[in-house]
């Protein structure tokens, strides 16, 4: 897949990243995985990201990170896949490198580990990592990889394999500035935790696609949140909203790295195998995940 290919295609519908399942002893589970994406492929992701934050590359072994997105590959069909980069530079790019070697159609290049830096930094950083690749490479605004709308455009000059800006900070002022001085130099992606719930800010703001974490366990609401939201169809985002989004970020937002717990939870209530999250994040309790499964048996 060209870049332009990528970018059309991350444009064309919702977009999801599968949890990465483990065994009991924390080891990779590559037939829950394969299973898994299996499924999903059933739902009409547009473009699946194997493995990201909600996949739990920050806790893979770039070599994981490889086999993962490889399996992930031969296992979506024609779904297309991008796989993860991310840490200090020479890290990311030997991670980029490994994916496509294994197939990727892209890479998203996920925030920098530990340090703040400076705009210039920040755009070296990104520019290594789209030089070391051809495939097309969509950068993560989050964290410590805030990324100014000047600096945006001086990458998209420099980088014609630059395709997609992913947001997850949430300064719609920025990504407001950003969409308008690019326009449709590349595709704008949501990518808020339960994006759901800033979907219609974004949406207003020129991001017109976002990943969808719960895609993971209820594909079908998702898919008919994301139809209502392009259709203008504000009183069924609302009625989904209250009825699930609403509760589910509620129950999330009870401890850290919930983020990603309560979709791995969330999978399980769906009875398919996804193991548990590895350290440092900790899984729902008991409690929780019963209250999981009522929300989910209201909608599902």
């Amino acid at each position: 897949m060209t870049p332009n290919e990528l970018k059309v295609a991350l444009g064309s519908g919702l977009l999801s990243f599968p949890v990465t399942t483990f065994q009991a002893d924390l080891t990779f589970d590559e037939d829950a995985y394969r299973a898994h994406i299996d499924w999903l492929d059933g739902f009409g992701a547009a473009v699946l990201f194997a493995p990201g934050g909600t996949g739990e590359i920050f806790s893979l072994t770039p070599q994981e990170v490889a086999h993962v997105t490889k399996v992930a590959k031969a296992s979506a069909g024609r779904t297309p896949i991008v796989g993860g980069a991310a840490y200090g530079t020479a890290m990311a790019v030997e991670m980029a490198r490994a994916a496509e070697a294994t197939g990727a159609d892209g890479i998203l290049l996920l925030p920098p580990y530990l340090m703040f830096a400076e705009q210039d930094g920040l755009v070296a950083h990104v520019k290594a990592v789209c030089d070391a690749v051809g495939i097309g490479v969509v950068v993560y605004n989050r964290d410590n990889c805030i990324l100014t709308a000047d600096s945006i455009q001086r990458l998209a000059d420099l980088c014609p394999n630059l395709i997609g800006f992913k947001d997850g900070h949430g300064e719609v002022d920025r990504v407001i500035e950003i969409t308008t001085k690019l326009a449709d130099r590349m595709v704008y992606i949501g990518g808020m935790p339960t994006h759901e719930l800033y979907a219609q800010a974004y949406f207003s703001a020129g991001v017109t696609t976002y990943s969808s974490a719960v895609f993971n366990f209820v594909p079908e609401l998702a898919q008919s949140f994301y139809a209502a939201l392009r259709a203008g169809d504000k009183p069924t985002t609302d009625r989904l909203l209250k009825d699930f989004f609403f509760p589910l970020v509620e129950l999330r937002n009870r401890r850290k790295g919930y983020a990603v717990s309560i979709i791995k939870a969330g999978v399980a209530a769906r009875g398919r195998q996804t193991g548990p999250v590895r350290p440092p994040l900790i899984d729902l309790s008991a409690d929780e995940r019963d209250q999981l499964k009522a929300l989910i048996a209201k909608v599902a």
